[in-house]
């Protein structure tokens, strides 16, 4: 379980990382009902790498834990709209944001795991 969440906390730092280099791509994933898209996607991506930082550091890992599963569940509604938009354009890869779903609630049972 120790080496689990530097695993974690490298994709969370590398997907938050991404927010910045590629920001249309989650621009586009944003629901529409979601005000201020580039703004959002900034901060979701500095909040994944806030989370991943937090949890390398026993001091601070229980806090980065709460922040990570807070995170998934608000980044949940994006999945769910990408899968949406893949599916209405037949898009070829909608079978894997369909996976994206369970594997999201895999993400948040795995930040609960350095709650303690």
């Amino acid at each position: 379980m120790f080496h689990s969440k530097f695993v974690l906390a490298f994709f969370l730092i590398v997907a938050g990382i991404l927010h910045f280099v590629k920001p249309h791509f989650f621009m586009k994933i944003m629901p529409d009902y979601i005000p201020y898209h580039m703004q959002m996607v900034y901060i979701s991506g500095a909040v994944e790498i806030l989370c991943g930082i937090l949890l390398l550091f026993p001091e601070t890992q229980k806090l980065g834990a709460y922040l990570c599963i807070a995170l998934l569940i608000a980044v949940f509604p994006a999945n769910i709209e990408m899968a949406k938009k893949f599916y209405q354009i037949h898009h070829k890869y909608f079978w894997l944001t369909v996976l994206r779903l369970p594997l999201q609630v895999v993400l948040i049972w795995w930040a609960y795991q350095f709650r303690k």
